[in-house]
């Protein structure tokens, strides 16, 4: 790429609204330092230095969405309880908007507390529920998704599922009919659960534990041939634009459907990183690819971006949303 059109593609992110449907939580850290064993049993004793309450799961999407200039819509159900409180409060601090979030008594807000010591990730604890939304909760989360597709001009949906039950196949299949009659591209990073359930979306991203699980294999998946040929796999059976597997340190590979029917498969290698914590690099990276496929960016390219922003998350610890400037001092500097 140019730097003109580096440019130009960084700038065009600051007009697009993304629709982030999904499981959203609370990742809560407890920060301290660690100088010595239990004498109750041989774990290490953390000293409590500071608390800390981040937005997680989709959440985490729409602080990448936001990050990169963009207005993120996120849309999903949580408990009528104090983190639920705490989770409003935390999203009025990042000027987010909350009208697509729905309350229900039947569920709890999603807290994941992490406990870290010397700067290292020691423990986690989940609270959590996995059932999925009733049905009269399903389809009033549905109304609301309607609402703001015909107020707002959407650049792309994407779907963000944790397996805690706000996304089912019903949900899954009235958006992505919803938003081809709207003609919204639909992105998707999936989970277990409904991964089979993302028919005709423009954009399936698993990771590579995910495409495993997905299509029941025992292939280990070392070599690129094995991976290119589990991508091209599930795009066929979800009949997928373009599929694009996560590979941690390898990289990404995909492949994508042309208008001539021909395949453009490719592999991404990762940039070497200090790595310090690979917590929230799916959400930054499915981030960057909605935002390239609502302004148009080539499937080479939207990978490169989105392989790139993956690696420099990791470099901190903790879940935090990708810097704008930096991405982009990085991408003159890489391509």
């Amino acid at each position: 790429m140019e730097t003109q059109d580096i440019i130009k593609l960084f700038e065009a992110f600051n007009d697009q609204n993304i629709l982030i449907i999904g499981d959203v939580m609370i990742d809560a850290y407890l920060w301290g330092k660690v100088d010595r064993i239990s004498p109750e049993a041989p774990v290490p004793v953390v000293s409590l230095k500071k608390r800390e309450s981040r937005l997680g799961g989709a959440a985490n999407v729409a602080l990448n969405i936001q990050s990169m200039g963009a207005t993120p819509i996120l849309c999903s159900v949580i408990g009528e309880d104090g983190k639920s409180r705490e989770f409003f409060e935390l999203m009025k601090k990042q000027n987010l908007e909350t009208s697509g979030l729905i309350t229900s008594q039947n569920r709890i807000t999603t807290t994941k507390f992490r406990v870290i010591g010397n700067n290292v990730q020691m423990l986690r604890v989940d609270e959590e529920t996995e059932k999925s939304l009733l049905e009269q909760e399903s389809a009033l989360l549905f109304e609301k998704i309607k609402s703001l597709v015909s107020r707002k001009k959407i650049g792309a949906v994407v779907f963000e599922d944790y397996d805690k039950g706000v996304i089912t196949p019903v949900l899954i299949k009235d958006v992505v009919n919803l938003a081809k009659s709207q003609e919204i591209p639909v992105v998707v990073d999936p989970k277990k659960k409904n991964f089979m359930s993302y028919r005709d979306v423009n954009l399936f991203k698993p990771n590579l534990k995910e495409l495993k699980q997905g299509l029941k294999t025992d292939d280990e998946l070392e070599d690129t041939d094995s991976v290119v040929n589990a991508v091209q796999q599930i795009q066929q059976i979800l009949n997928a634009d373009i599929a694009m597997a996560t590979l941690s340190e390898k990289g990404i590979c995909y492949s994508s459907k042309g208008s001539d029917g021909k395949h453009e498969t490719g592999n991404i290698e990762a940039h070497i990183r200090d790595i310090a914590d690979v917590s929230g690099a799916g959400d930054t990276v499915i981030s960057i690819l909605a935002l390239c496929m609502a302004t148009g960016t080539s499937v080479k390219q939207m990978a490169r971006l989105s392989n790139l922003a993956g690696g420099l998350v990791c470099e901190y610890v903790g879940v935090v949303p990708i810097n704008k400037e930096q991405l982009l001092k990085e991408s003159l500097k890489t391509f």
